[in-house]
């Protein structure tokens, strides 16, 4: 077989398998836990990129069809709905371990996500960005689409030889139509790093508000953590003085060692239901969860309702990945007929959806238990609910639940 040949044949494969994966089709999960349902298939992942993104497509130039420019991952992505189609804007990472931002665009949302032809070539400030992850988008009330992400440079206080120590902050874009992306100025606060800041989808006294995320250093959260709250009176440059603490890392909780805002935070009749990630560690590392809680619409830095534990863990092959065990939440969207679609990455590798209810949430926040803290009123509030069940299991409805 000649070189052609094979070239051509190699690509005809590559292309059909490349539109299976991207048409097929994607169906929830049996039963699910009642909150949300989980979703069969990632929605995107590394080879869900263009061909033409990877590979060189000449055979003069590439006879064997060998792939130029890989990727190695698709996740953490923001998300927007506009006209009724999902858009997310993914942090893909390239086999050279830089990221980058790419947009997906779905009609429903839990499948058939293809990516824009181009990646977006985000404007640099006048340090460059080393490295740029992890969007949130929200639409403000002043009109924009806002894009708050984390932008990585090395840290230049670092010894000689220290070729790993990095410093972080919030990278700030605006756009009205995801094409054109205005940059403006880096986030100023009084922490010396900032990662996972989030803006507030309304002006709260007149005043831009972020949630944020403060900490000493760039994975160590140190005397700071918890999701922070400040106030700026302007996005170009946006300057927050004071940062006060919404919602802290507890001990021996599911947020023991650091805590982020996900996405910006819903707004419903009972308050605003914030979507979050919490990290604990463990003799395997650092365990990333997803977590949920309520502030007052009044007062969107002030927690209502805090239910204890996870909203969503890793399980199966979520659990497996560049950075394992690992989920993780910066995007989601409320359609107009009350669904969320609330979309995940696994392990640093892949990008999921779960599919619930506006309704689902805030029942879930409100009438779910809080960590009571201690083992002692963990099996106090488990045995009230077994209690009430076991009561209800002596009326004749619930008679196929006892066992002879």
């Amino acid at each position: 077989m000649s070189n052609q040949t094979a070239f051509w044949q190699r690509l005809r494969r590559l292309a059909a398998s490349y539109e299976e994966l991207v048409t097929r089709p994607n169906a929830p999960e049996e039963l699910g836990n009642g909150i949300y349902d989980r979703y069969q298939y990632p929605v995107l992942t590394a080879e869900h990129t263009p061909l033409y993104w990877r590979y060189d497509l000449n055979p003069e130039t590439n006879p064997h069809l060998m792939e130029r420019n890989g990727v190695n991952a698709a996740f953490n992505p923001g998300a927007i709905e506009l006209n009724g189609r999902v858009y997310l804007v993914a942090r893909v990472e390239g086999n050279d371990r830089k990221s980058f931002f790419a947009i997906a665009e779905s009609e429903n949302g839990v499948d058939n996500f293809r990516f824009w032809d181009y990646p977006i070539l985000l404007p640099e400030t006048d340090v460059p960005d080393t490295n740029i992850y992890d969007m949130r988008l929200v639409k403000h009330e002043d009109g924009w689409i806002y894009g708050l992400f984390c932008t990585e440079r090395k840290d230049p206080n670092a010894p000689f030889g220290d070729t790993s120590s990095a410093y972080a902050q919030c990278g700030i874009v605006r756009t009205k139509d995801l094409k054109s992306w205005e940059r403006l100025p880096d986030l100023k606060t009084p922490s010396p790093q900032q990662r996972n800041v989030v803006l507030h989808p309304e002006f709260v006294d007149g005043k831009y508000a972020f949630y944020t995320r403060p900490q000493d250093g760039f994975i160590e959260a140190g005397s700071g953590g918890g999701i922070g709250w400040g106030l700026s009176d302007s996005m170009s440059p946006a300057v927050i003085d004071h940062e006060s603490i919404v919602d802290e890392k507890v001990y021996h909780t599911i947020k023991e060692v650091k805590n982020g805002q996900g996405p910006a935070p819903i707004k419903t009749d009972k308050g605003w239901l914030h979507i979050a990630h919490g990290v604990r560690n463990t003799a395997a590392g650092l365990r990333y969860v997803i977590y949920s809680f309520m502030t007052a619409l009044d007062e969107p830095n002030r927690v209502i309702h805090s239910p204890g534990g996870f909203l969503i863990a890793p399980q199966g092959i979520e659990r497996i990945g560049d950075v394992s065990n690992v989920v993780f939440t910066n995007g989601l969207v409320v359609r107009d007929n009350g669904e969320v679609l609330i979309y995940y990455a696994s392990s640093d590798t892949r990008c999921h959806v779960a599919k619930t209810t506006v309704d689902r949430l805030v029942d879930y926040v409100i009438n779910t238990p809080e960590d009571g803290l201690r083992s002692y009123a963990s099996v106090e509030t488990r045995s009230k609910l077994i209690q009430a069940n076991l009561e209800l299991l002596q009326k004749p409805e619930y008679s196929f639940l006892i066992k002879e």
